[in-house]
């Protein structure tokens, strides 16, 4: 069996797959894409992937992508304990909170981690440079919202949007917790937990997770509980570097006071917790 990860350490979607692959206890091959270095958009991984973006899975002669479908594939094609629960209807509820993962937290991550970090990176390059980078983005909806956090940093609309889907993450988390249940689908630690967990890491490391889980203790026992699994050191933690870490704080603690403003503006306007 060949099996072999295409990804960068400290993406998200790259994180999700790690750590059901760690789970799952898999060998597996690994290859990775410098996104920074833009190996993205080299021909011999567009071939692959051709939105351009990390992780892709090649099993054989199988080529998967996108990152939830990634995790799902493990799951169904390897032995070992399961990620997903078997009733339909606890398989169903598991799938809604992967599918908030697709449909908000990680858009908004990636315009969070961008007016706070990669931001500063583009600011230090050339005019040239950075048209050369907003033109290699394929897509035309990223290429918009990359350019208005560019341009606007916390203040763009993409990082308000951003504050309501996590602000309505944490507060549907905070209620399911009430029923005394470990993980995020019941008692079985599931996809759902490893399709979020990246997400609460990289605003841990921005300094930023305070900002909603204060005040709901039961997320915060979820994610002491995440921390502590092998699973998570192997496939994240202990895979970015002391670098890593110093610049996620830096940079995240820049915006921090600000987009608490930003999420006090959204409680006014949409209410606060229930």
């Amino acid at each position: 069996m060949a099996l072999t990860l295409y990804h960068f350490n400290n993406s998200v979607c790259s994180q999700k797959v790690r750590l059901a692959l760690y789970e799952k206890g898999i060998e597996w091959d690994e290859r990775v894409v410098d996104l920074p270095k833009l190996e993205q958009y080299a021909p011999e991984y567009l071939y692959l992937n051709p939105k351009g973006v990390v992780p892709t899975l090649v099993h054989d002669a199988s080529v998967v992508i996108e990152s939830t479908l990634i995790c799902e594939y493990i799951d169904d094609v390897f032995p070992g304990v399961s990620l997903k629960p078997a009733p339909p209807a606890d398989l169903a509820a598991m799938r809604v909170w992967t599918k908030a993962v697709d449909e908000g937290l990680h858009e908004g991550i990636v315009a969070l981690s961008f007016s706070a970090m990669f931001r500063e990176r583009m600011r230090k390059m050339t005019e040239d440079q950075r048209e050369r980078q907003f033109r290699n983005i394929g897509d035309p909806e990223r290429r918009e919202r990359d350019r208005a956090v560019f341009e606007q940093g916390v203040e763009a609309a993409h990082v308000f949007h951003a504050v309501a889907s996590y602000e309505t993450l944490f507060r549907k988390l905070e209620n399911v917790f009430g029923d005394g249940r470990a993980w995020v689908s019941g008692d079985q630690y599931t996809l759902a937990d490893i399709n979020l967990a990246p997400y609460a890491a990289r605003l841990e490391y921005m300094d930023l997770l305070p900002l909603w889980i204060s005040g709901r203790p039961r997320v915060g026992a979820w994610w002491g509980r995440i921390q502590t699994r092998p699973a998570f050191k192997a496939g994240l933690s202990d895979r970015l570097t002391a670098p890593d870490f110093e610049a996620m704080k830096k940079f995240g603690g820049a915006i921090r006071q600000r987009l608490g403003e930003r999420r006090n503006e959204y409680l006014e306007e949409f209410g606060p917790e229930d």
